[in-house]
């Protein structure tokens, strides 16, 4: 939804596809392929040792894995550390291979798993790493994939936050036999997924040294991906060269700084801001909803809460 449009300076800032490859790795993700057996956060430091003698300081991980279960687990590197708490938030798909305790039928085992869509309620496992308290949780789907005697194959999209063996330990209860998760594979995390873009810890290795020792940064240019890409998920406001640097430090966003934004955004809803080269600058809480942020002429539109972009990177006012 379009309120004005301005020409950007491209004396400022840097689209996410044009960085250099210093920059990347400075603000990059990578899509890692987890194998069971470490930790995520072993996983994380691994990664950064294969970097050693490099820019890259520091690694982080976006959403904890136990060490058994494999699959997506984005790793942060230096400035794009900053993110990956936004991407806790986004919503997951995994693959499970649950083992049933007793023999039922197939009819039985895909109209009780349907019924646990929705909303539901989940008290974490006893080995969580949280409070063991009631909560929330919406299952989006679950898509029956294969069913033996005595195992269920199930694909599940859920909010963040669901834990599959409390889901599978439910069900068993549900059907009265008992069940438990016996294999689990994140599949998706945000826009995070099995596709080509998903490497593994060798993978980093073999285009980190083609890098270093043949000078071909090809291969590690495609495994990093801009730390924008977390905030995919999160409803978007476009904004004046001339209002990024007060947001960057700490002002709010007022209404002649937006230039567009995503429909159906309510009042109160998270929102991501960016700028028209789609650097992300921060995010906030909404101050009114799309059609009264573009209605707006003047007050406060969005209250920044997390400030990713460095002061200075636009400069304070901006000559017309």
């Amino acid at each position: 939804m379009v309120k004005a449009e301005e020409p950007t300076d491209p004396g400022f800032g840097c689209a996410p596809k044009d960085r250099t490859l210093e920059q990347k790795l400075d603000a990059g993700l990578i899509n890692l392929d987890k194998v069971a057996g470490p930790t995520s956060h072993e996983i994380a430091a691994w990664v950064k040792r294969l970097f050693e003698g490099t820019i890259v300081t520091k690694a982080g991980h976006g959403g904890t894995l136990d060490p058994k279960v494999t699959g997506v687990l984005p790793v942060a590197l230096n400035k794009a550390t900053r993110v990956v708490d936004a991407l806790l938030t986004a919503g997951k798909e995994y693959v499970c291979i649950m083992k049933l305790h007793g023999a039922t039928g197939e009819d039985q085992i895909a109209s009780i798993l349907a019924a646990f869509e929705g909303m539901i309620y989940q008290r974490p496992p006893v080995k969580a790493a949280v409070k063991r308290v009631i909560r929330q949780r919406e299952i989006y789907y679950i898509n029956v994939m294969e069913i033996d005697p005595s195992h269920v194959l199930f694909r599940v999209g859920c909010e963040a936050g669901t834990y599959v063996r409390k889901l599978c330990y439910d069900f068993g209860e549900v059907i009265g036999c008992g069940a438990h998760m016996e294999e689990l594979r994140r599949t998706r995390s945000g826009q995070f997924s099995e596709d080509k873009s998903l490497v593994t810890l060798q993978d980093v290795a073999d285009a980190i040294y083609y890098w270093k020792t043949e000078g071909n940064p090809a291969e590690l240019e495609r495994i990093l991906h801009p730390m924008e890409l977390v905030f995919s998920h999160i409803p978007h406001v476009f904004i004046r060269d001339s209002a990024v640097d007060p947001i960057c430090h700490g002002a709010n966003l007022t209404a002649p700084g937006v230039l567009s934004l995503d429909a159906n955004i309510a009042k109160g809803d998270q929102v991501a801001i960016f700028t028209q080269k789609e650097e992300i600058v921060a995010i906030g809480n909404s101050l009114g909803n799309t059609q009264a942020i573009l209605d707006a002429q003047a007050g406060f539109m969005v209250e920044p809460k997390q400030v990713y972009m460095d002061p200075g990177t636009y400069p304070r006012w901006v000559k017309k």
